[in-house]
Parts: structure tokens; sequence; C-alpha cells
């Protein structure tokens, strides 16, 4: 007796699959929601500025401690140079290990203050970057004159690798620095442009603030409430500006700088 073509077919390959239970179609669901929340948040124009930001800050850390520890690798050969042949443990001897500090920390100084100047786009004169260079020159002549004197060219090499290494960073970092907030603000008024109106946070409603289709408040609306809200004995800052206007910690910046410029740098 013959059996029938999809009878033999199910005892040979087994039972037909089964329909997937509620459970799994439920856990899919959950995650599936997670994910579209998560990716939300992601997209939230702060949260990008923030990963610039932290990659500026992993920038600052490896540049800082390169420089210093190439000012450190070059304190042993200024105290050498200034020494020159006083004795060991004399008063000569021992004040020369001030002098490779007091360089130093002219130079450590000159450079901290262009990490703020750079952070909120402040051009500073022309004798901060000549104290910078001097600074620096003045290290490296101190560090190769013995390998200049004793016509030693590995000398002059070795000691030259660490002072041009702490010269090139200083001026290298300065621009890191500025093209770092240009990212930042770049960075957030992309994400600002993309984001969905779903993942923007509530702002203050305010009399003097005009609203977009979709109910998101432009970067002019922001700076023209702030501007409405000014008074010369104002001082513009980034807390002030988000008090006033009720915008975000990343944008905030962004509006104090234009308009301290606006006001004529009444602000900081």
């Amino acid at each position: 007796m013959s059996t029938p073509k999809g009878v033999g077919r199910v005892v040979a390959f087994g039972r037909p699959p089964a329909a997937p239970d509620e459970n799994t179609a439920a856990k899919l669901a959950r995650e599936a929601a997670e994910a579209a929340e998560l990716r939300a948040h992601q997209a939230r124009p702060d949260v990008v500025a923030l990963r610039v930001e932290r990659v500026r800050a992993q920038v600052d850390r490896l540049c800082w401690a390169g420089i210093v520890l190439g000012l450190g690798f070059t304190m042993t050969n200024v105290q050498h140079f200034a020494a020159g042949d006083a004795a060991v443990w004399s008063l000569p001897w021992l004040a020369a290990w001030l002098l490779d500090p007091t360089v130093s920390l002219v130079l450590l100084a000159i450079l901290r203050a262009e990490q703020v100047t750079a952070r909120y786009r402040v051009r500073t004169g022309p004798w901060v970057r000549r104290a910078k260079w001097f600074t620096l020159a003045a290290t490296y002549v101190m560090n190769t004159w013995a390998s200049y004197a004793a016509g030693s060219l590995s000398g002059i090499v070795l000691h030259s690798v660490p002072p041009l290494v702490v010269f090139v960073a200083a001026e290298a970092v300065t621009d890191l620095r500025d093209k770092l907030t240009e990212a930042v603000s770049a960075a957030f008024t992309e994400a600002d442009q993309r984001a969905p109106a779903s993942v923007h946070e509530p702002r203050p409603r305010t009399s003097t603030r005009s609203r977009r289709a979709g109910g998101r408040t432009s970067f002019g609306d922001y700076l023209s409430t702030a501007r409405a809200a000014w008074t010369p004995e104002t001082t513009v800052t980034p807390a002030w500006v988000r008090e006033v206007t009720g915008c975000s910690r990343g944008l905030s910046s962004r509006l104090a700088a234009v308009l301290a410029r606006e006001v004529g740098g009444s602000g900081s």
C-alpha cells in the first residue's frame, strides 16, 4: 500500500515548525523598544557633542603628558649647562636646578592659558606667542649647547628631539583645541538638525520666544531672547544664557560667545 507523498515528507523531516510563542514575540518587541530608545538618546545633540568633548579631553591629557615628560627629560641637561664646573652639592650646583623649572613653568602657564582661550575662540596677542617661542628656544639652546660645543652629532640629535617634540606639541595642541571646539559646535548643530523633535528636551515657555514648525527653537531664536534680556550691567556667561533662554548646556557656550562679541566683550 503506497503512502501519500505529503505524509512521507512529514515523517522524513519531522514535525512542521511551530509558530513563535507569545513570550518570544514580547521579548523581541521589548528589545526593539529599548533599541529605539537608545538610538533616540544617542541622537541627542548634547550626547553627540559630549562624545567630541571626551575626545578633546583625551587629546589634552596625551599632549600634556608628552610635554611634561619632554620637559622633565631636559631638566638634567639644563642643570648641567647652568652648573658648569661647580662642585656637586655646592650652592651654584643647587641653584642650577632652578633654571629649567623657571623656564618650563612659564611655558606651561602659557599653554594652560591657551587651552582656555582656544576653547572659547579668543585670540591672544603677539607677545603670548613670542613668550612661548622664547621659552622653547631657550630650553633647546641650553639642552644642546654642550653637544654642539663638543661636536657630538649623536648628542645633538639626542638632546634635540625632546625640546623639538615639546615645541611641535605646544604649537599643535593649540590648533587641535581650536579645531576640536569647532568640531563640538559642528557636531551639536548637525545632530540638532537631524534629531527628531521627540528627542529634544522640553524648553521653558517664554513670551518673547518664537517657535518654528515642529516646536523646535532655532539658534537665532535663542540669541534673540538672550539679546532682549541683556542689560549693560549683565555679565554674559553660559550659565546666564541658560537661565534666560532655557537652552542646553552645549548650546549656551556658543550663544554666550556670540552675544559677548555683539555687546563689545561685556562678558566672559
